[in-house]
């Protein structure tokens, strides 16, 4: 067993897990934040993609200890997020929600990609998505959404 304290959606957590759980695990299971989505559970889909310290991350790669002082940001940060609700508008005004399985993963990449670089190119939204996978082929308008979106927080 582990003592982690960290950050979950600004919120501190102090929780003892076993030290064989992934950051996934200790979400979904523990902290029953269960947007989150496991997927191929070895870091290829994106589903679990969460923030970590700022940075897009596949939960299922993450282990127990490396979350140690972590600061986690989760898609249930949506309702008091701006930039993520930025976000939500826009994939749905752009039919970027199909079956709806990949997007949380899909918002906390673009999330990530945007507080990094606030206008990219259409390149560089693809290549921050790459690791996010959508069986409904909705790509075109999951970077149309982000495009949009990049948009709209530049007159904020």
């Amino acid at each position: 067993m582990i003592d982690l304290k960290f950050t979950v959606n600004y919120k501190e957590i102090n929780i003892t897990v076993a030290e064989n759980l992934r950051l996934l695990d200790i979400l979904r299971d523990e902290l029953h934040l269960t947007g989150t989505k496991e997927g191929c559970s070895v870091g290829e889909c994106g589903a679990c993609t969460v923030m970590m310290n700022g940075d897009a991350v596949c939960s299922c790669m993450v282990l127990a200890c490396q979350v140690q002082d972590a600061v986690i940001e989760t898609i249930e940060n949506c309702a008091d997020d701006e930039m993520l609700q930025i976000l939500q508008k826009s994939f749905l005004e752009c039919g970027a929600v199909q079956c709806g399985f990949c997007t949380p993963g899909m918002m906390m990449s673009a999330k990530a990609l945007l507080l990094k670089n606030p206008d990219p190119t259409e390149a560089e939204i693809k290549k921050a998505l790459e690791g996010n996978l959508c069986r409904c082929t909705g790509y075109i308008q999951i970077t149309e959404a982000v495009k949009k979106a990049a948009q709209l927080l530049q007159h904020i």
